[in-house]
């Protein structure tokens, strides 16, 4: 039988295809689903017999049609009876309650049993199999076993039932990697030509993913970056050097631009499964995020419908954008969010947020060992996934909330309000403790408090998995059951993260009170995310970081937990010098000086524009400065000029009538100016290509507010013998400078000018910090 007819596939994801179950409310199936639980595994493993075998490998042959299934996996035990006959183990870990697992309740951990139990009789002679299921109990160590005997002639029919009903998925598997390897293998590069330092980034991006390492690489505006990166990629994939593709992003602009990358590829002949995650709350049918089959027809039933819907969609669809996911999802009747994570797993290329692989809370834990050795990640615009980091291995729970839950569930469920009550009387000592300071720090974890975290978290699990009662119910708090029930998730999923971030507490965390009149709230703080980022990537075959502005690239790359094997790569700008006139205005921005300075800074803005019509950016460091300015600009604006002010909180369709403001081909003598933020939406990852853009303005030097958690990483940096102040605030704000800054100059064509608004552009602490086109 030819190779491509193979298909070889580990036990697990077979039955989990076969046997989808669990619930979607609210993303609690993944919370509650039973983990691989090591240490537990290892304790049961531990008592067994002299005769008994842990973590055998077992694979067979199944054929079925046209083709032929190896199927391999480790069973957890294998244990010898008395009367010289076999059984094996299946261990599964849970930190719910083990009264609430009947032995009907996950028909896919049986599956996933009977089929070592075959693997191992039919290799071994055995003519008949026990099958044993061992739940374990993460914190008591208390277990519940299940039995069961079955025939060898049962266990076939078993699991060759099990493989019919995965083989319609792995044919079109197969003929679908067949018919993608062939276009990727005729595919070529989508433009007449490479820009200077395109075919070189390409080649860097081949090279990495061929000796399986990391690359940094920055890339200046302009040079394009996206298809720079997917088209090396691809052809790696095509070449069998890799079978699936993450693109991470972090702003919904540059998502875009990854699809029209893979879309224009698609036009030249590419034949591939491009799915794009959108954010649950994005992408819900219903008006509030509710994912119990009460309130959800998408989700009730769910996996009943799920494997049709798959085949359906990638039978007829390549480019599984947020409307065609949407599309399908609702003739198939299942919810996009669960359908869009589902087809990730199967899909070519996955363009995402970095959360999905990065973030411990959502990470796609459903993806196997053996997947992420045949994945790459390109991690694009790579300068944000510092503070993304930070925020993602950073936990913090507040008083008001377990308050309000003591209350709500004091009669409905009072092992849930005695849980609440033990988290809210630490609060209330924490606060004893401050004496009046509204900030305090320790550099331990809080244990105590991890501990009733962890009660409480386990007290809440037992109460939602019980089926919700009828909508509507009022407790005797006076709010509804449904508002009570949404709460306790809520606190649910932050004493879980907040556990789970307990665990990776280390020297490079510190934890801090803060205390109001209104609440309490203690957070681990994570200083320096490079470890934890490591530690995520790893397994994956190739992790390649890439921005316009990875400089200090030695900054970029100690934050970033680069290896020693890993390459850099740093290219000059594709553009002329001619284009792009850079002005420094020295003044002082410094809080301190902005009331002086307000008046030469509005008159300095004016000089930017004034003998050059056009459209115009203003940045600013912060909201309140930028408001300040614009109503002093605005009481001296030249008659006919437009101003546009960025709003906070602005929504995509904000942003797009804001962007739709800078016109291309303006009036002769039309001004039009749009003051917004630095590091805002307006600031990275926008094209504004031609006459739509003659000119930016950066006022100060982006450095982020001083507060007590820039403060707590300029200290630690500074006590690892690093400069602590360029860690916390100078690399990270002149980052925004020059992300701001590159708007301007976006193709060949292009010009404008440049005005940098402060006196510490001409110091040499900051003017090395500038690219070598803006010096």
């Amino acid at each position: 039988m030819a190779n491509e007819s193979m298909v070889n596939i580990a036990v697990r994801p077979l039955v989990e295809y076969v046997f989808r179950s669990g619930s979607l409310e609210s993303g609690f199936r993944t919370a509650v689903s039973l983990t691989e639980g090591t240490k537990a595994h290892q304790q049961v493993q531990k008592q067994y017999g002299e005769g008994d075998q842990k973590e055998v490998y077992l694979k067979t042959e199944i054929p079925c049609g046209d083709l032929l299934f190896v199927v391999d996996g480790r069973c957890d035990g294998l244990l010898v009876g008395g009367d010289g006959g076999w059984t094996i183990d299946e261990i599964k870990s849970t930190a719910g309650d083990l009264a609430a697992i009947r032995e009907d309740t996950y028909p896919v951990h049986w599956a996933q049993a009977k089929c070592y139990a075959y693997m191992y009789a039919k290799a071994n002679g055995q003519r008949e199999m026990g099958v044993q299921l061992t739940y374990v109990q993460l914190d008591t160590g208390e277990r519940k076993q299940f039995r069961m005997r079955a025939g060898l002639d049962e266990l076939e029919t078993f699991i060759h039932d099990v493989v019919r009903h995965y083989a319609p998925y792995a044919r079109l598997l197969r003929d679908h990697r067949r018919e993608r390897n062939r276009s990727i293998a005729e595919l070529a590069f989508p433009f007449p030509g490479y820009r200077t330092g395109q075919r070189k980034l390409a080649g860097a991006v081949y090279k990495t993913i061929e000796e399986a390492v990391g690359l940094f690489a920055q890339a200046p505006t302009g040079i394009g970056k996206t298809i720079s990166t997917t088209f090396p990629a691809l052809k790696a994939m095509g070449e069998g050097k890799l079978n699936q593709l993450y693109y991470l992003t972090a702003k919904t602009i540059t998502r875009t631009a990854a699809e029209n990358a893979f879309a224009l590829m698609e036009a030249q002949g590419l034949q591939a499964w491009v799915v794009t995650l959108t954010a649950k709350e994005k992408i819900c049918f219903s008006e509030e995020v509710r994912c119990n089959k009460e309130d959800c027809i998408y989700a009730d039933g769910y996996f009943d419908r799920i494997n049709g819907a798959i085949l359906d969609i990638l039978t007829n669809e390549t480019q599984l954008t947020r409307p065609v996911i949407e599309a399908y999802a609702r003739k198939h009747r299942v919810c996009p969010f669960e359908f869009s994570l589902d087809l990730s797993y199967a899909a070519d290329v996955t363009i995402c947020d970095y959360n999905y692989v990065f973030d411990p809370k959502v990470s796609l834990q459903r993806m196997f060992a053996e997947q992420k050795k045949e994945t790459a990640l390109l991690i694009d615009e790579a300068h944000n996934l510092v503070d993304r980091a930070r925020e993602m291995y950073s936990a913090e729970l507040r008083k008001s909330g377990f308050l309000a839950l003591q209350r709500a569930y004091k009669e409905k469920s009072p092992s849930v309000a005695k849980a609440a009550k033990a988290v809210n009387a630490l609060f209330i000592e924490l606060k004893k403790r401050a004496e009046g300071s509204s900030f305090q720090t320790d550099l331990a974890a809080p244990e105590l408090l991890l501990e009733r975290a962890e009660a409480f978290a386990e007290a809440a699990e037992r109460e939602l998995a019980l089926e919700p009662s009828a909508a509507g119910q009022t407790g005797s708090s006076g709010s509804s059951e449904a508002d009570a029930r949404e709460l306790l998730l809520q606190a649910y999923f932050e004493a879980l993260h907040f556990g789970r971030i307990g665990k990776l507490y280390d020297e490079r965390f510190v934890t801090y009170t803060e205390v109001t009149r209104e609440d309490v709230r203690i957070k681990l703080f994570c200083l320096d995310p490079s470890h934890l980022l490591q530690e995520m990537g790893k397994g994956f075959r190739s992790r390649i970081y890439f921005s316009a502005t990875l400089s200090p690239m030695a900054y970029y790359r100690d934050m970033l937990g680069a290896g020693p094997d890993d390459y850099t790569v740093s290219l000059s700008s594709p553009f002329s010098r001619d284009q792009l006139e850079v002005v420094v205005l020295p003044l002082s921005t410094r809080y301190q000086d902005r009331e002086q300075t307000r008046v030469p800074l509005v008159r300095a803005l004016q000089e930017v524009t004034r003998g050059r019509p056009g459209n115009y950016l203003f940045f600013f460091p912060s909201y309140a400065y930028m408001n300040m300015i614009y109503e002093d600009f605005a009481a001296v604006a030249e008659e006919g000029t437009e101003l546009l002010l960025q709003q906070s909180g602005m929504t995509e369709e904000d942003r797009e009538q804001f962007l739709a403001a800078f016109v291309p081909n303006p009036a002769p003598g039309r001004t039009f100016i749009a003051f917004a933020v630095m590091g805002g939406l307006f600031s990275e990852g926008i094209d504004l290509v031609g006459d739509r853009l003659t000119g930016v303005a950066i006022v100060g030097v982006g450095l982020p507010q001083i507060g007590p958690e820039r403060n707590l990483i300029r200290d630690y940096f500074q006590t690892s013998g690093r400069n602590g102040f360029d860690y916390a605030y100078v690399f990270p704000g002149m980052n925004k400078v020059l992300q701001a800054g590159g708007r301007l100059i976006r193709s060949e064509t292009d010009q404008g000018r440049l005005a940098l608004i402060d006196d510490r552009y001409l110091q040499p602490h900051y003017a090395r910090l500038l690219p070598e086109e803006w010096r």
